[in-house]
C-alpha cells in the first residue's frame, strides 16, 4: 500500500520563501503531469488496463504521488473527468438567461458544447477518454449523464418552452432539444469523417466557431418549425 507522504516538519517550514514557492510549483506541475498522462492512457487503454505504475512512469513521477494527490487510481480517474468538465452551472449560465433572445441562447449552448474541440492538441485526448468510458463504462459516464448532460438538456428544454410559449415541456420539445444537441454531437464524434471529406471545416478554432454559428441558424429553423406546428394546433 502506498503511504501518503508525511507533512513537512517545523524545520522544513523554515525554508526560504522562494524555495517554498518552488516546492508548491513543482507539486502542481507533478499533479498536472499525472492528470495529462492519465487522460491519455485511460483514453487509449481504458481504466482496467491502465496501471498506476504506467501512469507514473509516463508522467515522470513517483507512484506514491498518485496516492498523495488522488488517493488511488479511481480517484485519479475521477479527477480526470473533473478536469475535463466545466461546472454544469457555468455551462447552463451561458445559454439559460431569461433576457436572452433565442439566438443568444443557442449561441451560448453551442459555445459550451464545442469547448472540448477548442482545447487544441488536448482535444483528441479529452474526447478519446469520453469515448472509452462510453464503450467500457466504470460508472463515470452514468455520473456524467446525471450531473451534467441531463441538467443541461433540461435547461435547454426550459429555454425552448419559453420561446415556444409552453408552460411545460412535451415529448416533442424534448425531441427538439435532442435534435439541437445532436447537430453538435456530430462535430464531436465524427471529426475523423470530417477530416477525410472536408478537413478545412474543422482545421482551426475559427472554422469550428463558424460551423457552430451555422448550427445556430439551423436550430432556429427547427424551433420555428415547431412553433408553426403548435400555432396550427392552437397550442401556442
Amino acid at each position: 500500500m502506498n503511504a501518503k507522504p508525511t507533512q513537512p516538519t517545523q524545520a522544513d517550514t523554515s525554508q526560504p520563501a522562494d524555495d517554498a514557492r518552488k516546492t508548491r510549483s513543482d507539486g502542481e506541475q507533478s499533479r498536472e503531469r499525472l492528470l495529462t498522462a492519465a487522460m491519455r492512457l485511460f483514453g487509449e487503454q481504458g481504466f482496467s488496463k491502465t496501471s498506476t505504475r504506467e501512469i507514473a512512469q509516463a508522467a515522470g513521477a513517483n507512484v506514491a504521488a498518485i496516492s498523495y494527490y488522488f488517493g488511488d487510481k479511481a480517484g485519479l480517474y475521477q479527477a480526470c473527468f473533473t478536469a475535463i468538465c466545466k461546472p454544469v452551472d457555468d455551462n447552463i449560465a451561458l445559454f439559460d438567461q431569461p433576457h436572452f433572445t433565442l439566438r443568444e441562447s443557442l449561441h451560448g449552448y453551442y459555445r459550451q458544447m464545442i469547448a472540448p474541440l477548442l482545447a487544441g492538441a488536448d482535444a483528441d485526448v479529452l474526447l478519446r477518454m469520453f469515448y472509452r468510458e462510453m464503450l467500457e463504462p466504470t460508472g463515470m459516464w452514468q455520473r456524467e449523464i446525471e450531473t451534467n448532460i441531463k441538467p443541461e438538456h433540461m435547461a435547454l428544454v426550459a429555454v425552448l418552452c419559453r420561446h415556444l410559449g409552453l408552460s411545460q415541456p412535451t415529448d416533442d420539445v424534448h425531441r427538439l432539444g435532442y435534435a439541437i444537441g445532436a447537430m453538435c454531437v456530430q462535430m464531436l464524434i465524427a471529426r475523423d469523417v470530417v477530416a477525410q471529406i472536408t478537413p478545412h471545416m474543422m482545421a482551426s478554432p475559427e472554422a469550428i466557431a463558424d460551423w457552430a454559428g451555422h448550427l445556430v441558424v439551423y436550430a432556429e429553423a427547427l424551433v420555428a418549425a415547431e412553433k408553426t406546428k403548435l400555432l396550427q394546433q392552437g397550442k401556442a
